[in-house]
């Protein structure tokens, strides 16, 4: 697959090197937080995976800087407790589908603009979007045409690579991409080869789901032991009174509000077909840390005719003991699936 992003990779190479003259080189970037007594970051995230993402790339980039580290941008509850004010809250331009977005056009161009704004105003040494595509390529093209030759504009670095991939003429895409993204950081392996065989700048940092099984102790050694699991589903039944015999089924309607609101409906009418077949039944839903998201949960929640227990999706622990609490889940579990492989199980499985 690698063999056809091949030749176009010595044509983009010079201007490449153009482009990315005019922005900070990673060794300037230090150079200038050391200059400037600061590394001031801007950084962007438009829907709840983002924020976690980058909220744990504050806290690390916190913990190894040389110098101090001021963090300015929009994101979600977990960038703000890394000490981020948002510029406005993230939730307002975490819009999914070109149908949805139609409506909010006009909100988004103007949101991209005030964010725009916000950034030429704080001086970033490095400006860092998070997956988000449609707002965070937009927000770093007009970036880059607002600094223009200015010797000191900040880096533009992108994390999480959209799966041009997967895309019908990626290669194209690629291209355009290194127009205003100087280094992108990868999600997948695979990811970095391409993009650097096509002149992109990348680097591979591991998945997110890695840093989760290792705060679990995930593995197929730990995970192995069945009565670890037992004693962790006992004390989650325990933890909210749900009896030793009924039924528990795990929701997970998804973290955007589009999401949410068009699925929840359909699993709980699902369920209440269901209901006469199933002993004693309690739902499980975690609930993404999204403020529309969980306000809308709570709501409906309350017009269900049986025990409902809603998980904050901020609690990695929590969720993982909803899903233990599974018998299908503990098996999978048992074989050392990764905790999100595992909600996906539930979903299809429950389907």
């Amino acid at each position: 697959m690698l063999s056809r992003w091949m030749p176009a990779a010595g044509r983009q190479l010079g201007m490449l090197a153009r482009l990315r003259s005019r922005a900070y080189s990673h060794g300037r970037v230090f150079d200038a937080a050391a200059r400037d007594g600061e590394l001031r970051l801007f950084v962007v995230a438009g829907e709840v995976s983002g924020d976690s993402l980058a909220s744990r790339l504050m806290a690390s980039l916190r913990e190894l800087s040389p110098v101090p580290v001021r963090f300015a941008g929009v994101g979600g509850e977990l960038m703000c407790k890394e000490g981020l004010r948002s510029l406005f809250p993230m939730e307002e331009i975490a819009i999914m589908g070109l149908w949805e977005l139609l409506p909010h056009i006009y909100k988004i161009k103007r949101k991209i603009a005030d964010t725009v704004d916000a950034a030429i105003l704080f001086r970033p040494h490095a400006v860092v979007t998070v997956d988000s595509k449609g707002f965070s390529f937009r927000l770093l093209q007009q970036l880059k045409c607002r600094y223009n030759q200015n010797i000191d504009s900040p880096l533009h670095v992108h994390y999480v690579a959209p799966s041009f991939w997967a895309w019908k003429g990626g290669e194209s895409r690629l291209s355009k991409l290194r127009n205003f993204v100087d280094h992108m950081l990868c999600i997948l392996p695979f990811e970095e080869e391409i993009c650097r065989l096509n002149g992109l700048p990348a680097t591979y940092v591991g998945h997110p789901l890695l840093d989760d099984a290792a705060g679990l102790n995930v593995d197929p050694e730990l995970s192995s032991d069945k009565s670890t699991h037992q004693r962790s589903a006992e004390a989650f039944r325990l933890e909210y009174g749900l009896s030793p015999d009924s039924t528990i089924l795990t929701m997970l309607p998804g973290s955007r509000m589009q999401e949410v609101a068009r699925m929840l409906p359909i699993f709980l009418r699902t369920v209440q077909h269901l209901s006469h077949t199933l002993n004693e039944l309690s739902l499980v839903i975690p609930v993404a840390p999204h403020r529309d998201v969980k306000t809308y949960v709570e709501n409906v929640a309350q017009s269900v005719p049986f025990p409902v227990v809603l998980i904050p999706g901020g609690s990695l622990e929590k969720r993982y003991g909803a899903f233990n609490v599974i018998p299908i889940l503990s098996d999978h579990l048992d074989r050392g699936t990764p905790f999100d492989t595992c909600s996906s199980v539930a979903q299809f499985e429950d389907e």
